[in-house]
């Protein structure tokens, strides 16, 4: 199975998982032919993929969904209220309506040979999930756009080969940055983002021997920088109450505009 983050940041969101037989996508928040261009290099087209696998409905996670599943007839998975707003924005123009298909939070659906369970997650969204996608026993999750995490969280992220897991914003540079206070609020709030710091910490909770690679993604733009993330989310796993040390684990971080490199499970 391959994961690989095609765009990730608050300005856009797009990420390819898949098999040798099935290719999905995770959100389309950027424009098709930036998709296309990112499959071109996985070896992958738009009439290859089986399904997209929608979060939730921010712009930046289904700008793009419209063009690419009418251009390809693209099958559309998301939870009903998702859905349901999804069929209520003009952003997407005219979608068939067999494209739209339900994805139940914690009950297990397949796409041909993989497996994908849905997960709840605290977020200021309709109905929003993450995606934990299977194939045999292989194991990735894409979890981001999640102001906090419980135990729940943890149970549903155990196990992981691979994950790409949300490093939003750097606490200091959002506190001092140019955003209105509101929007402040929103970030830092239960229904809003991951911190770096708290990413880390999510991952202390979760690592385990056979984790094998981890992708920070959803990097706020103006509050956050690579550089500060994965310094923050090593320094949280190494000094946290887990066994583990951030060198026993593989650590990147997943930019906004380029193509990450591609995570291949072993």
């Amino acid at each position: 199975m391959r994961l690989c983050s095609i765009a990730s940041g608050s300005s856009g969101n797009c990420i390819y998982v898949g098999s040798e037989a099935t290719h999905l996508l995770v959100d389309v928040g950027i424009s098709g032919k930036r998709v296309e261009s990112g499959l071109e290099t996985l070896g992958v087209t738009g009439r290859d993929i089986d399904g997209i696998l929608i979060t939730h409905e921010h712009a930046d996670h289904i700008s793009g969904l419209g063009v690419l599943a009418r251009k390809y007839d693209i099958p559309i998975y998301a939870t009903p209220g998702t859905l349901r707003e999804l069929r209520k924005t003009g952003a997407l123009g005219k979608l068939e309506e067999a494209l739209f298909h339900e994805a139940q939070p914690d009950r297990k659906l397949t796409i041909k040979d993989l497996t994908i369970a849905p997960m709840r997650i605290s977020h200021d969204a309709a109905e929003p999930v993450a995606y934990r996608v299977s194939y045999g026993k292989q194991r990735i999750a894409v979890c981001t756009d999640l102001g906090v995490y419980n135990d729940y969280t943890v149970e549903c992220l155990k196990g992981l080969d691979a994950v790409l897991l949300e490093a939003n914003h750097d606490v200091h540079m959002l506190e001092a940055g140019p955003y209105p206070y509101y929007l402040k609020r929103r970030i830092l709030g239960d229904r809003g983002h991951l911190s770096n710091e708290n990413s880390g910490r999510l991952l202390g909770r979760i690592l385990h021997d056979k984790m094998q690679t981890i992708l920070l993604g959803h990097l706020s733009k103006e509050n956050n920088l690579p550089e500060l993330a994965y310094e923050a989310v090593r320094m949280e796993i190494t000094m946290g109450d887990n066994p583990y040390n951030a060198n026993d684990f593989r650590l990147m971080v997943a930019r906004r505009d380029e193509i990450s490199p591609v995570i291949t499970i072993e």
